[in-house]
């Protein structure tokens, strides 16, 4: 793990203005928690990076992605960030639509849901240096302490203020306390299962997501399984998400819980085949495999045919399987939808077997050729955000969900397909990816997604769905690309980031930016957002591709989509 023991680096200033961008356009109430926790969450990354050195760290059991620093700051503060923006955003229209202060009820109860979620983990490596002797870390990890103490005392005086402290308030603290503890196991469970996939920060950043995201799942179910309202509900989820968003929250539920099936699955059938065996015959290895493999494909037959719609029936009241909904929406006056889905084809079966042939040929930079997939995503999604943005958000979750499938086929080697799909997505990978887990397809797809998706509700602001597209498709390419052949001027002494190649970035994603709204004018959208305000938005998000050393396509796209929502 890379460290930097200084208290100011090049990371830690962009993010400090980052967050202190959306604080200072937030409410006190709901800014000042940001404060306490980005403070808490620098504390704790300077006792993490000054304790990266000493041997006997306590952390060290945790192996990080090499190359990586701990980024807990970047981690900590993004996704509060992200929530707090989307508050402000659905704030401007609180007077005028009937529904606005349900969802903005709920909304703030997930910004609280994923805040306590990252100053629980912040508490977590907290808990884990503790025993530190070195006076500079005791000193960073008295004032995060004091940090987190401070935060939890806001929460709870939040809600007091806000409710009359009765059973119902109680038990909503309660459910958004869960929240942490799950972030804890489940950041826990992230590093030790695998290692060297991530670095403390991105750790944070997916647990806390997850958390958030399934404890949405659990809320909209839990609210539907209400007998009625007199029950005294204390989760009250808008009923304003489309089927779109729940048959893709029904098909992602279904595959994070598989892996429980099937392991479950596959324990009992070892347990029976022994048992058959009378303990006396070694079962042979290639049937073994062969049958876990079969264990596999009904698991996952089990969950998309029974449990997925299930589900959706419960939540959004779908009478069919949700894909016989997917198959009726594409072909419903679907002219539009088959001519993209027949573009998209074209344009991925070109890409993949020209870029297959080049990753052989090892003459083109993996830098390069990295930059090409994300030149890709712009001419695969750009079109679709404008014309069809809602089977967009279909498409996008139609894809997460495949790569899901694929890679559970590559890691647990799945018969017939494991060891076709390894040597094939090897050829895409690059430094980041370890040989545990493949990331880099998946932070590329999410980080044009989650800024789509985010904004499939209300959204002012027309250039926020093009966040992912706009800072990873053109401001990254370009500054890596410029970069590469031109720089000369480095950001740091260490780094390989560029002055020159920075430039290009937030040049060409402001001239990229330009051309776009007049593209969406003539569609009947108006650009509510200032033209400073703009540039500022996009300086700060390439500012942090050049500094940051955690994984750009994931935390870049939040960052650029929070400051486009202000």
């Amino acid at each position: 793990m890379a460290s930097s023991s200084a208290l100011l680096t090049g990371e830690r200033l962009v993010v400090f203005l980052f967050a202190a961008r959306v604080a200072l356009a937030a409410p006190a109430g709901l800014a000042a928690p940001l404060a306490l926790l980005a403070g808490a969450a620098l504390a704790v990354e300077l006792a993490v990076d000054r304790s990266a050195a000493a041997p006997s760290s306590p952390l060290r059991r945790f192996r990080t992605r090499p190359g990586a620093s701990s980024g807990i700051l970047l981690g900590a503060t993004t996704l509060p960030c992200v929530m707090l923006a989307r508050l402000i955003q659905l704030s401007r229209i609180l007077p005028t639509d009937p529904n606005g202060a349900q969802e903005f009820a709920y909304l703030e109860m997930q910004y609280w849901a994923v805040s306590i979620s990252c100053a629980s983990v912040l508490a977590f490596f907290l808990w884990h240096l503790r025993q530190s002797a070195n006076n500079e870390i005791s000193k960073a990890l008295k004032y995060g302490s004091l940090m987190v103490v401070l935060y939890l005392v806001t929460f709870l005086l939040f809600f007091l203020l806000k409710t009359d402290g009765g059973l119902l308030a109680m038990t909503k603290n309660g459910y958004l306390l869960c929240h942490g503890v799950a972030a804890v196991i489940l950041i826990k469970h992230i590093l030790e299962k695998f290692p060297s996939c991530s670095s403390f920060g991105e750790g944070l950043l997916v647990s806390s997501g997850l958390v958030v995201y399934f404890g949405d799942i659990l809320a909209r179910t839990l609210s539907k399984m209400e007998v009625s309202a007199s029950s005294g509900a204390f989760i009250h989820t808008p009923g304003t998400q489309s089927e779109i968003a729940t048959v893709i929250q029904g098909v992602l539920l279904g595959l994070f819980l598989l892996p429980l099936l099937y392991k479950s699955s596959l324990q009992v059938w070892v347990y029976c085949r022994t048992l058959g065996k009378q303990r006396t015959q070694a079962i042979e290895k290639r049937a073994e495999k062969r049958a876990g493999s079969a264990v596999f494909y009904i698991s996952l037959l089990v969950v998309l045919l029974f449990l997925v719609p299930s589900w959706t029936r419960l939540v959004q009241g779908l009478e069919v399987h949700p894909f016989v909904w997917v198959l009726n929406y594409m072909f419903t006056n679907s002219d539009e939808r088959l001519l993209l889905c027949a573009y998209w084809i074209f344009v991925i079966c070109v890409s993949i077997r020209r870029f297959y042939s080049i990753s052989k040929q090892s003459k083109t930079e993996r830098i390069l050729l990295r930059k090409y997939y994300h030149l890709v995503a712009v001419l695969i999604f750009s079109p679709a955000v404008i014309f069809q943005p809602a089977f967009l958000d279909l498409a996008f979750g139609a894809a997460f969900a495949l790569f899901l499938i694929l890679e559970m086929i590559r890691v647990w080697e799945v018969y017939p397909l494991g060891h076709t799909i390894h040597q094939f997505m090897n050829a895409f990978t690059d430094h980041r990816d370890s040989e545990i887990l493949i990331i880099s397809h998946f932070s590329l797809l999410l980080g044009c997604a989650l800024p789509k998706w985010m904004s499939s509700g209300f959204n002012d602001r027309p250039l926020a769905p093009f966040a992912g597209i706009l800072s990873l498709g053109i401001g990254d390419t370009m500054a890596s690309m410029i970069g590469y052949k031109y720089g000369v001027l480095r950001w740091s002494k260490t780094g390989k980031k560029t002055i020159e190649g920075t430039a290009a970035g937030i040049t060409s994603v402001l001239a990229a930016c330009s051309i776009l709204v007049t593209l969406l004018a003539s569609s009947g959208y108006i650009l509510s957002q200032h033209w400073l305000s703009l540039s500022v938005a996009v300086t700060l998000s390439l500012l942090l591709e050049a500094y940051t050393t955690q994984l750009d396509n994931a935390f870049i796209p939040l960052v650029f989509y929070s400051l486009l929502c202000l």
